[in-house]
Parts: structure tokens; C-alpha cells; sequence
């Protein structure tokens, strides 16, 4: 069973910077893609942030707007979330996550984040 824990959420004002890292517990076979989501203060549903894939490409959510960068621990299987320029906006409970890419019938398949972490709590006051 793989278990992923989230650390370097916090306060600090707009502008500051945060740097949220990840760690897994149990192995992580045949990493597909990492991630970190956010859930906003009153909704229920998370939103991506950015991703990353086993290959080094990455994907970022509109709102990030060059202010964030993903990377991948020196292990390259739990991601970390550069943080810079931080609006009010961008406070939330930040989740990160890993899929792994799985192989059925022989053929590698790839269905979504398999493991998340419990989230960690970044405020930006302004």
C-alpha cells in the first residue's frame, strides 16, 4: 500500500513564496505522472495545478500563469511545487498525487492519479 504525505504548506502574505514537497511511503511501481490539486476554501471539488510525467513534460492549470514550477524528487517518484508571486487566490488545501501506469493484458494502460496525499494548508493573506 503506498502512502503520500504532503509538507511545506503555511502562511505567508501576497508575493511570498512556498515550496511543497511530497514523500512516499511504500513503492511506487512504474511511475506514469505526479501532480499536485487544490481544493479551494467552500468547494468540494479539487482542481489540477500542475503535472508532471515520468518523461520530464509538464502541464499547468491557466490560473498558475508562470508563477509555479513541478519537479520530481531525486527519488523521480513523488512530485515538488515551486511556488512564487502568491495571490490570496491561491489559497487552498494542496493534494499531491501519483499514478502509475499499469499493464492489462500485456498492454500499458494509464487510468489517473492512483495515490494521493491527505493535503497540506497553504494561506496567502494580503
Amino acid at each position: 500500500q503506498v502512502h503520500l504525505l504532503e509538507s511545506g504548506g503555511g502562511s505567508v502574505q501576497t508575493g511570498g513564496s512556498l515550496t511543497l514537497s511530497c514523500v512516499h511511503f511504500g513503492y511506487v511501481y512504474n511511475l506514469h505522472s505526479a501532480g499536485w490539486f487544490r481544493q479551494l476554501p467552500g468547494k468540494e471539488e479539487r482542481e489540477g495545478v500542475a503535472i508532471i510525467n515520468q518523461d520530464g513534460t509538464t502541464t499547468y492549470a491557466d490560473f498558475v500563469q508562470g508563477r509555479f514550477t513541478i519537479s520530481l524528487d531525486n527519488s523521480k517518484k513523488t512530485p515538488i511545487l515551486q511556488m512564487n508571486s502568491l495571490k490570496p487566490e491561491d489559497t487552498a488545501k494542496y493534494y499531491c498525487a501519483a499514478g502509475v501506469c499499469h499493464i492489462d493484458y500485456g498492454v500499458p494502460s494509464y487510468y489517473g492519479m492512483d495515490y494521493w496525499g491527505k493535503g497540506t494548508l497553504v494561506t496567502i493573506s494580503s
